[in-house]
């Protein structure tokens, strides 16, 4: 019997083929000149390896290993050889899942004892012999019960449990070598494509992230088309981690984690605690400045009202619920429901609309303890949450306002950003109308605006899409930040109203929005991006006084006195040191000016400012200081916050 004709096309150009053809030898035939780059290709938008035999006509297209696509695929082939290589050096482990993740990869093993430095030595000199040996990537497809029969004679119990979970007849594996593993693909050709790799570091972590999982090793690793953006890659590593908060964090003594209160609880220390009120200080002026109306909403609801709200049904396993006298309650994961009850609290005209209550309220959240992660992972964080009630007919306004203030603070703070749009996810409330209403009027806001966004599908809270502003660091890392979420639901489980001009009732909008998010997240992400380096407002301490010899400690604490009454946040070393030892120790704690205090400066009683970075100003006056500084301030912040916050 003749075989069937697929046909093929690449741009305008179109060849048909025999059922069965190979990706790599349809592709060959439309490119003479062969790319050696190229490791896989896209068949009608879809990733397969070169050796797939194909069933179907369509377009293809070839994927460098330089592009997004080709990056991932030899990051989790690289994950495959490292697996390969742990395997063959302690055949205990046992082998769960290695995905490609963004700038990398991981695998988590189950190992008797913890990987050590050396061991990851090891490790990587193996993958090194294995990516010499050019093992080709070898996919194979089995039925789901033959799969979990050669899994459990192999001892891979995670493996085991993966393949009893898929709702599928036929799984793939791959192999290469001696190894075999589950997984989709595709793969590069052969394990000779990697060419630039290394393992960065090992860390615990429960198997699914749940604290009641066994807890695996995972080593994370690296890998990139060649040895210089492995080379750019490592520094940006080191870079990141001088400035990772957690150790500025200890060593300018602004917070801790404690295991005797509980993993994802921040403890704040004096410094971190006054960078904390500065920045709820700031929020509260610029909120008071909008239109907004402060209110404080209760930690502990009943569980009813969480059912009311779809919480309980969609949120649930985020939540902390306790009993009291025979009552359930649910510890607030989101602020929104006491302002609904607020604004339920009387009767309501149009007139009064658009309403925006503003509240730094604590929420608590149930994270799993494997994505903890100092500040920027916690169970008890603080949002800057509103909710803006508004008329339908106020409702572009309204998202306007709030753009414009995330856009006015992210300049602030110099952080750019980028926007997405989040739309329904599959878990969500309300009708197909009320999402496409609210989804619509995020979109024509921004595109009224002329602001670029990207559509993020089935990311969308579960009551209403979103606009979410991921700002980015000074290492051009993206973090969530602002978010504005616009909802018709809640207003209608909670019979929301208002008296229109007409006398009859009518639905209000309502948007949740934060600006900066979770205080938390936000200060670590600040820590990160200032390298612990704060400009001076935001400084939890702006100037140190240090003084020369015992002599002049005398004038030196005068000085201290006059700065603190005119509300500068300064300390007094007057320590029996030497001048050098102080100044070192002032400027590893990154504080913005040293007051230096000798004969010259007590007898002129003016101050002699030093800047951390080494620059020496000329003597001042305490007063032309504190004016000096104050301006400073009120420079970096627009004319928004001065050197006082208390």
């Amino acid at each position: 019997m003749e075989s069937k004709q697929l046909e093929f096309e690449v741009g305008d150009n179109k060849k048909s083929f025999p059922e069965g053809i190979t990706a790599i030898e349809a592709l060959r035939a439309f490119f003479p000149q062969w790319d050696p780059e190229w490791i896989a290709v896209k068949v009608n938008g879809h990733l397969v390896d070169f050796n797939r035999a194909l069933g179907e006509g369509g377009k293809l297209e070839p994927v460098s290993i330089r592009s997004p696509e080709g990056l991932e695929i030899l990051r989790h082939s690289t994950s495959h050889v490292m697996a390969q290589a742990v395997k063959a050096l302690f055949p205990e482990a046992k082998v769960t899942i290695g995905p490609a993740i963004e700038n990398g990869f991981y695998y988590d093993f189950d190992v008797p004892e913890p990987f050590s430095d050396e061991d990851l030595e090891r490790i990587e000199a193996k993958m090194r012999e294995i990516v010499a040996s050019k093992h080709p990537f070898i996919r194979k497809e089995l039925k789901k019960e033959e799969a979990i029969s050669l899994f459990k004679e192999k001892g891979e119990t995670y493996k085991v449990e993966i393949i009893e979970e898929l709702n599928e007849p036929v799984v793939s594996l791959y192999e290469q070598g001696d190894f075999l593993d589950l997984c989709r693909g595709p793969h590069i050709p052969d394990t000779g494509y990697i060419r630039a790799f290394k393992l960065t570091g090992v860390a615990g972590a429960y198997w699914r992230g749940d604290e009641r999982n066994p807890m695996l090793q995972r080593i994370y690793g690296t890998a990139f088309p060649d040895e210089e953006g492995l080379k750019k890659y490592l520094e940006f590593l080191e870079e990141a981690k001088r400035r990772d908060h957690r150790r500025l964090g200890k060593e300018l003594d602004l917070f801790h984690f404690s295991d005797e209160v509980g993993a994802g609880m921040v403890i704040y220390h004096p410094k971190g605690a006054m960078l904390r009120h500065i920045l709820e200080t700031f929020e509260k002026r610029e909120h008071l400045r909008r239109g907004y109306q402060l209110v404080m909403g209760p930690t502990l609801l009943k569980t009813d009202l969480w059912k009311r709200s779809g919480h309980f049904d969609n949120y649930r396993e985020n939540m902390y619920f306790t009993e009291i006298e025979g009552q359930s309650y649910g510890i607030k994961p989101m602020n929104c429901l006491a302002h609904m009850l607020i604004y339920k609290s009387k009767i309501r005209s149009y007139r009064d609309l658009p309403i925006r209550y503003f509240e730094l309220g604590t929420v608590h959240r149930h994270e799993k303890s494997g994505v903890l992660h100092g500040l920027l992972r916690v169970r008890q964080f603080t949002q800057d949450d509103a909710h803006i009630l508004c008329t339908p007919e106020q409702l572009h306004s309204e998202i306007e306002g709030v753009i414009d203030f995330v856009i006015e603070v992210m300049d602030i703070f110099g952080f750019p950003y980028e926007i997405e749009i989040s739309t329904r996810p599959e878990k969500s409330i309300g009708s197909d109308e009320d999402w496409e209403r609210a989804t619509k009027a995020l979109m024509e806001v921004l595109q009224a605006r002329g602001i670029p966004y990207a559509i993020c599908e089935g990311e969308g809270a579960f009551y209403g899409p979103k606009i979410d502003v991921k700002l980015k660091d000074a290492l051009e890392r993206r973090w969530q930040c602002a978010t504005i979420q616009c909802d018709f639901t809640l207003p209608e489980r909670f019979d929301l109203t208002y008296i229109g001009p007409d006398g009859a009732r009518h639905r209000p909008v309502m948007l949740h929005r934060v600006i900066l998010g979770a205080m938390e997240r936000f200060i670590g992400v600040l820590i990160e991006h200032y390298a612990g380096a704060f400009p001076v407002w935001l400084a939890p301490v702006q100037a140190i006084i240090l003084t020369v010899t015992d002599r002049h400690i005398s004038y030196a604490r005068e000085v201290y006195e006059i700065l603190r009454d005119k509300g500068m946040r300064v300390e007094l070393d007057d320590r029996n040191e030497k001048l050098g030892f102080k100044i070192r120790e002032a400027q590893l704690q990154k504080i913005p000016y040293m007051l230096v205090i000798g004969d010259r400066e007590m007898q002129s009683r003016t101050v002699s400012p030093r800047r951390r970075d080494g620059t020496q100003l000329d003597p001042m006056g305490i007063d032309i200081f504190c004016d000096f500084v104050d301006k400073e301030c009120l420079t970096a912040t627009k004319g928004r916050c001065g050197m006082r916050v208390i």
